[in-house]
């Protein structure tokens, strides 16, 4: 997404028009399609019913994920003479455009949304009674972002996935009416260990971008301290300090499981779909020994093609 293009029609200066309902749900097609190329795949394994409520969704996510972690490149450079004050950070700038996102979406819960993302979203939360909640942790987790890029203890990692990763499974059972207590206890586990698959698979990139997710406790058990993060060499302290993390994320993907059989149908492939995806790419981490750093584990086009041929015929 072009961050500064969009800011600029439909930021919090711009003056833009009123967006109608069939305009504002074109512009959330628009945006999930030409912005991740997975979410064709991904919406496929749902109902076409529920196409265009999941691109609301994502829109909606894509906004804040981008608010969050793009506003580097917004504004020129302060030009020579000009106090260094006068322009934001790009973590202050982050957390106001968030705290505008967040007036944005109370605004849509007061029935007054004017932005094309919540124009369409208002729509999915009235269909299917979408509670503020879940929208919301996201900010919180998008905010946490900007101002911790380490965390002490797994358990205080959990406490991140809380917000950024188990909202999306709630939205999900939303959408296929299949929100309950028992429901969400699964769902979190399943989130849970699909973000942290996500964060093993990307250590590398992740400390890069100055991020850190291995638990800070870990790290020096095993002696690793910056300057090894810097050095991006897998050698058997890494493996051992990674190995019991991949062994949790497989864990809570088994232990989520059983989430499965008291799903509608209509949930059960893509739920099916995203767990088997989680255990492969930590299967792929295993298969290069833990050596995250020379080279990003991925899942093949094969390998995909056969865990959806599998997730379809599951009973």
């Amino acid at each position: 997404m072009d961050l500064a293009a969009e800011l600029a029609a439909y930021g919090p200066e711009a003056q833009s028009r009123a967006i109608s309902p069939v305009e504002a749900r074109a512009y959330c097609r628009r945006l999930a399609s030409s912005h991740y190329e997975n979410f064709t795949v991904v919406s496929w394994l749902f109902p076409r019913r529920l196409h265009q409520h999941l691109a609301n969704v994502y829109a909606y996510c894509r906004w804040a994920d981008d608010l969050a972690d793009e506003t580097a490149n917004l504004g020129p450079p302060p030009s020579a003479g000009m106090p260094q004050r006068a322009f934001p950070t790009a973590r202050d700038e982050s957390l106001r455009l968030l705290d505008w996102w967040e007036r944005q979406l109370d605004a849509m819960f007061a029935g007054e949304a004017r932005h094309p993302v919540f124009v369409a979203l208002a729509e999915t939360v009235r269909e299917f009674d979408l509670r503020r909640q879940p929208l919301a942790d996201l900010l919180v987790a998008f905010r946490r972002d900007q101002t911790q890029t380490q965390y002490e203890t797994l358990g205080e990692l959990l406490t991140y996935c809380e917000k950024s990763a188990s909202p999306v499974g709630r939205i999900v059972l939303c959408l296929g009416r299949a929100l309950n207590n028992e429901n969400v206890y699964k769902s979190d586990l399943i989130c849970t260990g699909l973000q942290l698959a996500n964060f093993w698979q990307d250590v590398r990139r992740d400390y890069e971008r100055g991020r850190i997710y291995i638990p800070q406790e870990a790290c020096r058990a095993r002696g690793w301290d910056e300057a090894r993060f810097a050095a991006g060499r897998c050698d058997d302290d890494f493996r051992e300090l990674l190995w019991p993390l991949i062994q949790f994320a497989e864990m809570q993907l088994f232990l989520g499981q059983s989430l499965v059989k008291d799903l509608p149908r209509e949930l059960k492939l893509p739920v099916r779909a995203f767990i088997a995806g989680g255990q492969a790419i930590l299967a792929a981490i295993r298969r290069q020994r833990y050596d995250v750093w020379s080279r990003r584990p991925t899942v093949g086009r094969l390998t995909k093609l056969r865990l959806l041929a599998q997730a379809w015929w599951s009973p």
